[in-house]
């Protein structure tokens, strides 16, 4: 969706907090303030004169380009959309890539249509496997709607509602759960149905099992959900060694196979399928500004960013060289102090009026404290969101997750088991993000390149 018009049936809204560069326009001169547009990506919005009128909202990947063609009168396309004779004033945001032009432009429809912004931007609620751990019997279920009072029994976002069922069902056969969606009040007299028949349930309609084994069974389940079959795929591995310790290879071949099997489920969750109350993301993008790259922060329910990481003194890897290396070890550029080369000073030049740049390796850690401050800068202590600002920005996360990989830009991290980051893996993708779309100098060296030089 490029662009969003005015909704004459929408509440009226105070324009966004956004920080946007704005101009005048006045439809007499209008080429005066299309030479003053940049033509970088940017979401811009169009005001008219009446101060409560809702502005015309929209990206584009060439700000001048696009509101050349609304803003100037054309006899040759008398269809085109014309807004010369409304607009009074042009604001604008650059933006740096796709996911920040969404976002922001999210960001825009929100603050002025509320909810209907979700319909604007054709932003659906992702699919959930969700573990019904309230009830006396658990089972679980797929749905859109995930609660927010149980986001721990929550688990997505997935790619669609079919890939969601699709996993648990799969997930379901290892286990000997419940897929009835009764509220189960057992009898020795309930007639079952077919799963008990099959063996593939533990029956508690008809007291089949004690409220323990059930229990039991279903804690099983929690964990498998919750760690994406690693739980499962513990046991097994642990049972597979003890038996070809013991010298049973069949019975090891057999478990090999269970594991294969899960393994095959396993690849059915992507990385990003996670407890909704732990689901937490960096994302990295190029940024309007050439020497930066874009962070952005997925926590609480809410996208926040971009906060720019610098990359000046940063060496990039040449993956033309024929390195395996993705990033070579950072070096910082200074300019060497005047008092440290004795050796330049000569009795015609007492002193040194220009010093050539050299490198000089910076103290270990800076780049890694680079970066936690970005994520420290993008730390909201606010209250959680609302529902409305909730599902949209997961929605932008999962649309941009799930994009096929020769589309989606940008890469992504996730804290590890204890919570922290890996900073280290999110330096190297700072530098892949940032070679993406860099030009090293003719000076450099054929195997890397210096960023920043000067």
């Amino acid at each position: 969706m490029d662009e969003q018009g005015r909704d004459d049936g929408a509440a009226s809204r105070q324009p966004s907090p956004v920080a946007m560069e704005q101009i005048g326009f006045d439809p007499a001169n209008a080429r005066g303030a299309l030479d003053q547009l940049p033509t970088n990506s940017a979401v811009f919005a169009l005001y008219g004169a009446e101060e409560h009128a809702e502005p015309y909202i929209g990206r584009t990947p060439n700000l001048r380009g696009r509101l050349e063609r609304l803003l100037q009168p054309s006899a040759k396309h008398p269809r085109r959309l014309q807004l010369a004779g409304r607009v009074r004033r042009i604001a604008w945001r650059l933006t740096g890539s796709d996911f920040e032009s969404l976002l922001a432009q999210f960001s825009l429809l929100e603050e002025i249509y509320g909810p209907k912004a979700l319909e604007r931007m054709h932003l659906r609620h992702p699919a959930f496997v969700r573990y019904l751990g309230s009830n006396r019997f658990p089972r679980i279920t797929v749905t859109n709607r995930p609660s927010q009072r149980e986001a721990q029994w929550a688990y997505g976002p997935f790619a669609s509602r079919a890939a969601a069922e699709r996993f648990a069902d799969e997930a379901l056969k290892l286990f000997l759960l419940r897929r009835c969606t009764d509220e189960l009040a057992p009898y020795p007299d309930h007639p079952g149905c077919v799963y008990s028949e099959m063996k593939m349930c533990l029956a508690p309609c008809y007291q089949g099992c004690t409220d323990e084994r059930y229990a039991e069974e279903a804690a099983a389940v929690e964990q498998f959900l919750s760690t994406r079959g690693e739980s499962r795929l513990v046991v097994l591995r642990n049972e597979r060694e003890e038996a070809s310790a013991r010298l049973q290879f069949e019975e090891a071949a057999a478990i090999h196979s269970q594991v294969q099997r899960v393994e095959g489920i396993r690849a059915l969750a992507p990385e990003l399928v996670r407890p909704l109350n732990r689901l937490r993301a960096v994302i990295l993008q190029a940024s309007a500004n050439s020497d930066e790259v874009a962070v952005f922060l997925y926590d609480n329910g809410r996208l926040r960013g971009p906060a720019g990481f610098s990359t000046l003194g940063m060496r990039i890897q040449n993956e033309q060289s024929g390195s395996t290396s993705l990033f070579a070890q950072p070096m910082a550029l200074e300019p060497i102090p005047e008092a440290a080369l004795p050796e330049l000073r000569t009795p015609e030049s007492p002193a040194v009026e220009a010093v050539p740049e050299a490198p000089v390796r910076p103290a270990r850690g800076v780049l890694e404290a680079r970066m936690e401050e970005a994520l420290a800068a993008l730390t909201d202590a606010a209250g959680p969101p609302s529902a409305t600002v909730r599902q949209g920005h997961l929605a932008l996360l999962k649309r941009w997750y799930y994009r096929p990989e020769v589309r989606r830009v940008g890469e992504v991290f996730f804290p590890n088991d204890e919570g922290h980051w890996p900073i280290k893996a999110m330096l190297r993708g700072v530098g892949r993000v940032f070679a993406a779309g860099f030009k090293p100098l003719a000076s450099a060296s054929k195997s890397e390149s210096t960023i920043g030089q000067g």
